[in-house]
């Protein structure tokens, strides 16, 4: 009987990536995925320290578990990623869950096979946090969960050192695949059946800047749309300091690169962009916009948005609801700041109280729904090309995005999961289409 794993996943897509590589590792070892701890002989929280809330959740659920190791003494229970790689969060963890059998780092998940092997072997605590980040490992292979869509590392770590964020710490400075490798796990995707490619890093715009990965970020994205097949591709995370016409000619260019950029300004203000260390002003956004949208009129752009930074007046946070409203997002990720010890941030004068942080994430929050509904709305008696992602039991329909990122839902009698449907949309939902199989079309599988 073999034995069984369950991972527990905080944070970003980056994550989620990251932990379908430490399934992969745990299923070359005989492990078998499960969804209840209950089951499992091995736990592995994948953590996140980025915002507050999800260490917080890492921490309740890590000390849930004292009483299942209790009553399952030979579990193990490996806690890694970038919150135990936070410099002081290590010694933490052991003394306030004891329990913990394995610690490892978001730059080492690559060694948990020795780790596990360690354990079982010594019968004692291992903790192996690297301080910096080595050679990038190319033979670690995810066990991906996510078909049709399929996650692809471009690069890893991040040079940019934002005054709000963690992830140069903890992540490492930036470093780049070489293009040959992306090229041919994109390729061996395609030809497994997966639909849907994104190249992820924290900036992928910088991709290739140190010269040795034989390519710069268009010249990847050209190469890549060019691999045979029929599939769509996305990019994320692009920072705005970088994002260049080069980009935009090549998504142009192939029919295959979604027409979509996840593109984060933070803040409309140029007083909080400067304290942000984003290194690029307002006005150089909203000129990328219109370059982005001179070349490809019909492109959507979505965002991130903090309110609430240290300093941030009234006056700063009306400039970022202007903002919004030039630019027309497809949508937002909003997000009251949140101080982060370790960043340059947290130490700044100006922290600004709850309650008017709330005020401010609210009043943001009904703004950006409302310009989401209305893009939602144009939508309605139009035909749109969605890639089926899954079925949703509890709306009895099948779901999927087209390539603006706007799910639709529609009824099926065919399996449709992993093919490209035409939907006719009768009505908008929020964000959320509904709409009628369209017949008669042609559509791939």
């Amino acid at each position: 009987m073999s034995q069984k794993y369950h991972i527990v996943t905080y944070g970003c897509q980056m994550n989620v990536h990251e932990s379908e590589k430490i399934a992969g590792i745990l299923q070359r070892m005989g492990y078998t995925e499960t969804a209840q701890n209950d089951d499992a002989d091995i736990i592995v929280f994948n953590t996140c320290c980025i915002r507050e809330n999800a260490e917080n959740h890492a921490f309740g659920n890590i000390g849930a578990l004292k009483k299942l190791k209790k009553q399952k003494p030979e579990l193990i229970i490996a806690v890694g990623g970038c919150m135990t790689q936070e410099k002081g969060k290590t010694e933490i963890l052991k003394k306030k869950f004891p329990f913990i059998d394995i610690m490892f780092g978001a730059l080492n998940f690559e060694e948990l096979e020795t780790l596990i092997t360690r354990k079982k072997q010594e019968k004692k605590k291992v903790i192996s946090i690297r301080e910096t980040a080595g050679e990038i490992v190319e033979n670690v292979e995810p066990y991906r969960t996510s078909y049709p869509n399929a996650w692809v590392n471009i690069t890893y770590g991040c040079n940019n050192f934002c005054s709000y964020c963690i992830v140069p710490y903890v992540r490492g400075r930036e470093r780049s695949r070489k293009k040959e490798h992306i090229l041919a796990e994109v390729r061996s995707l395609v030809q497994a059946g997966y639909k849907e490619i994104t190249l992820l890093g924290q900036n992928v715009n910088s991709y290739g800047a140190n010269g040795t990965a034989g390519a710069n970020f268009a010249q990847l994205l050209d190469e890549v749309a060019q691999i045979e097949g029929d599939f769509r591709l996305r990019f994320m995370t692009s920072h705005p300091k970088d994002f260049n016409e080069d980009v935009v000619k090549v998504m142009k260019k192939h029919d295959k690169i979604c027409k979509l950029v996840h593109l984060p300004v933070q803040s409309g203000s140029n007083t909080i962009l400067s304290a942000m260390n984003r290194r690029y002003t307002r006005e150089k956004y909203l000129q990328e916009i219109q370059m982005l949208r001179a070349h490809i009129p019909n492109a959507e752009v979505t965002t991130d948005i903090i309110v609430g930074f240290p300093g941030e007046t009234e006056e700063d946070y009306l400039l970022t609801e202007d903002l919004v409203k030039q630019v027309d997002f497809a949508s937002a990720f909003t997000f009251v700041y949140s101080k982060r010890q370790g960043t340059k941030a947290a130490t700044m004068d100006g922290q600004i109280p709850e309650d008017i942080q709330k005020d401010r994430i609210m009043r943001l929050v009904e703004l950006v729904n409302t310009l989401t509904r209305q893009k939602s709305e144009k939508y309605v008696g139009k035909n749109v090309r969605i890639l089926c992602e899954d079925y949703d039991k509890k709306k009895g329909l099948y779901m999927g995005r087209d390539e603006f990122g706007r799910m639709g839902y529609f009824e099926s009698e065919t399996d449709a999961v992993g093919k490209f449907v035409d939907l006719h949309i009768t009505k908008a939902n929020g964000i959320s289409l509904y709409g009628e199989r369209v017949k008669n079309t042609e559509e791939k599988e």
